[in-house]
């Protein structure tokens, strides 16, 4: 739908010069002469704003304005005032009007304050989308968010080795998602109603590895008082997730090994092995190819253990998904502090967008975090942008097409704006804005 101005003022003369100017000004408008003919237009999803006059018969502006915010609460008001007013349109302000101008006003100040208006009305409807979309995924979709090609591939993979009962190997750099993508391949498998055990192997003290993951006896070692079930045992009929396995040492790997060939375990201190029924997931940061060369991770345990491998791509390769992860960690953030889920200005977006987010997801989350508690995110961190936004790149080509002109008709400013079939103010105002002049085109 085309975004819309419903300009409301009871006298015809002030709703002609509006129409005029923002005709002027390329922007959409609807004039009416009261709030009953407004009002019936304004809905969640109407992509416009309202401009209202407060001095009118039947339903003043503020009155239509509170209808208006009834309706949408984030819904942008703009008053137009007279000068005894101006005391009744900052408590309106205070009651949710966007905005409000002062009798007389330039027609330029009108469409400036309009324009900014508009903004916040598109980006708000953009939000609301992103938020319906993250409202409307299955549990894999809800997890794993994202459009791109690559996240598209890995949901469809997800669902694909859910449905078997194969060990899986994740890769990828830190943060970018794989203790989600084993617990959504856990809870879309058959083994989703028993336990998902998560092992982080680099938190595990080094002498106590065994007893944590195997289980022991009473009396196997001192201080072992009574019997204790490890990890995998815990974990039958569900799945094992063992996190950072790159960082066990080459004595547990071998011991692991045996426990994903055999599926048995053995407590420390017994005899009888114990059969296992559970599936394993692992995950690694590094590389597990160069580690066997190394001789750091076991070149066996690497083919048994990659029987399945998922790669999960960096924010980086997957910038058009952002917009919608930042959103949902921030809906996800104001749940957890018991904060209102906050707009988010479109400078604040475009910054979000644009970063490389070294940590990803984790790193991401962080900024939502710092967002919702109101705190100011650091612009010279996250990565430097290698990606201009699309302002940036329109702006950049239009000043090398002015500039090209200017030269091939050298210096001539009247073929110049015909050659690029613009007004003469139009040429000004852009050769201003770039610092351009007739004599020095570059």
């Amino acid at each position: 739908m085309t975004e819309t101005i419903l300009f409301v003022d009871d006298e015809a003369d002030l709703r002609l010069a509006a129409e005029q100017s923002l005709m002027l000004a390329d922007l959409s408008i609807e004039t009416h002469a009261n709030a009953a003919g407004a009002l019936p237009k304004i809905t969640r999803a109407f992509p416009g704003i309202l401009v209202t006059d407060i001095r009118m018969d039947g339903m003043d502006g503020t009155a239509l304005m509170r209808a208006a915010l009834e309706i949408d609460p984030a819904f942008p008001v703009i008053l137009v005032t007279g000068h005894g007013d101006v005391d009744l349109a900052v408590r309106s302000m205070r009651e949710g009007a966007y905005d409000f101008i002062e009798k007389p006003y330039a027609p330029s100040r009108l469409v400036e304050t309009i324009q900014r208006a508009l903004e916040k009305r598109r980006l708000t409807i953009e939000n609301r989308a992103l938020k319906r979309e993250v409202g409307g995924r299955d549990k894999i979709e809800a997890r794993l968010i994202g459009r791109s090609d690559a996240m598209v591939a890995v949901r469809k993979s997800i669902r694909a080795i859910a449905a078997t009962d194969a060990d899986v190997l994740l890769l990828g750099e830190t943060g970018t998602g794989k203790d989600l993508t084993a617990r959504a391949i856990h809870d879309t498998s058959a083994r989703a109603e028993h336990p998902f055990v998560h092992i982080n192997c680099a938190a595990l003290p080094e002498h106590l590895v065994e007893s944590e993951l195997f289980g022991h006896e009473a009396g196997a070692f001192p201080g072992a008082l009574r019997p204790r079930f490890g990890k995998f045992e815990f974990a039958r009929k569900g799945t094992v997730f063992l996190d950072e396995i790159d960082s066990l040492s080459p004595d547990v790997q071998a011991k692991l090994l045996h426990v994903l060939q055999a599926r048995e375990i053995t407590r420390l201190g017994a005899n009888d092995p114990i059969t296992l029924d559970v599936r394993i997931i692992a995950a690694a940061k590094s590389d597990l190819d160069a580690a066997v060369v190394s001789g750091a991770f076991r070149a066996d345990l690497l083919y048994r253990l990659n029987v399945i491998t998922l790669t999960l791509p960096p924010l980086a390769d997957r910038r058009s998904d952002i917009p919608a992860l930042f959103l949902t960690l921030a809906a996800q953030s104001a749940a957890r502090y018991s904060k209102p889920i906050p707009d988010v200005p479109s400078d604040v977006m475009t910054y979000i967008a644009t970063q490389n987010w070294p940590g990803n997801v984790r790193e991401l989350r962080n900024a939502a975090d710092r967002f919702v508690l109101g705190l100011p995110l650091d612009l010279d961190t996250g990565g430097e942008s290698n990606a201009p936004t699309l302002a940036a790149q329109m702006a950049h080509h239009e000043r090398a097409l002015i500039s090209a002109a200017l030269a091939a008709h050298g210096g001539s400013l009247k073929s110049t704006y015909e050659a690029l079939g613009l007004s003469r103010k139009s040429l000004y105002e852009k050769m201003q804005k770039y610092g351009l002049s007739k004599d020095t085109s570059g």
